[in-house]
């Protein structure tokens, strides 16, 4: 709207309530002594001074719906049925965490094994009372067989040290056991082909403490929905059916996000000392 374009209420206004009047409409510069049509065809030069050429009809498009998000085929959903049923079988046999890594050696319904070098199955002490895990194994992992071994792992190892643990005196693992090409957040299908093992993995631990390593393995393990930068600071409940207890579980930020963004490391410290002080509150007489 421009100045010119006044309405029959305003002409017998003073300039003063004319100009008010604009300003309540939301008019707040004056681009021309005349009006113009800003919505005629773009092709034809544009006057900014002179008088508006008549308007051109512009025959507007409707706007094209989203377009779906395609659905799995039903013979990919019935696979991953099938693949989740055999590891939830697969897992349930194992009394031991050896037990458990045998049935995953063995086990082919993941994809990712089939680009991956190895398995990545865990590192650490199988009586911890605290138990760290991740999303999935990155190259470093892939090539070693270790969780937690690259730049991320050797800062997780500093973070552990900061509240005086070690490896040595936790459980180390990730959502799936397997690297995904190039690095990538293992998908939906992926994440819940290997849960059944996961679980079971942190039933044979029995840990007091459950600490979820990043959004995927916190939305994973937990079922929280929301940014694992909300949901950090807070403590939740992981149980299973075959647990007689839920473990006290607490999201911290992916140490490969904090080497990307520093300015987390200081949240994270406090989420640490949370975790140390509930570890010592646990280890105190009642």
């Amino acid at each position: 709207m421009s100045p010119a374009e006044t309405t029959p209420q305003t002409r017998d206004l003073s300039p003063e309530h004319v100009l008010r009047w604009y300003l309540d409409a939301g008019v707040d510069e004056a681009v021309g002594e005349t009006p113009e049509n800003r919505l005629k065809d773009l092709s034809q030069p544009v006057s900014i001074t002179g008088p508006a050429p008549t308007p051109a009809a512009i025959p507007v498009a409707a706007p094209k719906p989203a377009a779906p998000k395609p659905a799995a085929p039903p013979s990919q959903r019935a696979g991953q049925e099938q693949a989740v049923r055999s590891a939830v079988e697969l897992a349930s046999k194992a009394q031991s965490l050896d037990e458990l890594r045998a049935a995953l050696e063995d086990f082919e319904g993941c994809a990712l094994k089939k680009t991956a070098i190895q398995l990545v199955f865990g590192d650490g002490d199988p009586d911890a009372t605290v138990m760290l895990v991740g999303e999935a194994p990155g190259a470093d992992e892939d090539r070693q067989g270790v969780p937690f071994v690259g730049a991320s792992g050797k800062l997780l190892d500093k973070m552990l040290a900061s509240i005086e643990l070690d490896r040595a005196q936790v459980f180390i693992s990730n959502t799936v056991f397997w690297r995904p090409p190039g690095n990538r957040t293992p998908n939906a299908g992926e994440i819940a082909i290997c849960m059944p093992f996961v679980e079971r993995m942190i039933e044979l631990v029995d840990p007091e403490i459950l600490v979820t390593v990043g959004g995927p393995a916190t939305h994973s393990l937990l079922a929280q929905q929301g940014s694992i930068s909300r949901l950090r600071g807070h403590w939740f409940n992981f149980e299973t059916p075959q647990m007689s207890r839920p473990v006290q579980a607490a999201p911290i930020y992916h140490p490969a996000y904090l080497l990307k963004s520093p300015a987390m490391k200081a949240p994270t410290w406090g989420d640490l000392l949370a975790i140390r002080a509930k570890l010592d509150s646990l280890r105190s007489p009642s």
